[in-house]
């Protein structure tokens, strides 16, 4: 079975430093054990469309999405927008988590369908308890569509 047919989190963030915390801190907390982390946003797409590197990859989404805003090729925005639009993948939670505090950030993130907005903590500790918080929220409590 391929690494990337039962993903639970997929992670989009380009920071290498914000995704070793984040995926050291779901796995550490056993929030959730596939987690697929991806650099950008045009990456984020093309392993929920099963293209390019994950031609292969034959079904199962996420049950959640993490997105970063600023990233290189596409932004977050841009991706939520195809996310949102898409009768496949719209009602996957998707969870922004940004260094942006920007209100336009936010304002049109709820526009185009977001399920949670979340600036990122410097401090290395609250960002950890952030990132539990979310896993334990999104991936334990909440409950989505089958």
């Amino acid at each position: 079975m391929s690494e990337y047919q039962h993903v639970e989190i997929l992670y989009a963030e380009d920071n290498p430093t914000d995704a070793e915390l984040t995926l050291r801190t779901l796995k550490a907390k056993h929030i959730a054990n596939h987690i697929v982390w991806v650099k950008d946003g045009a990456e984020a797409l093309d392993f929920l469309h099963c293209r390019e590197t994950y031609a292969g990859r034959t079904n199962g989404m996420p049950k959640l999405i993490l997105l970063d805003l600023k990233m290189p090729r596409m932004d977050g925005i841009d991706v939520l927008k195809e996310l949102k639009t898409d009768e496949r993948m719209k009602t996957i939670p998707v969870v922004i988590m940004t260094s942006s505090s920007e209100e336009t950030d936010l304002v049109r993130s709820y526009q185009i369908g977001v399920n949670s907005f979340v600036v990122k903590p410097v401090d290395f500790d609250k960002f950890a308890d952030m990132v539990e918080e979310i896993g334990l929220y999104w991936m334990i409590s909440n409950k989505t569509p089958a």
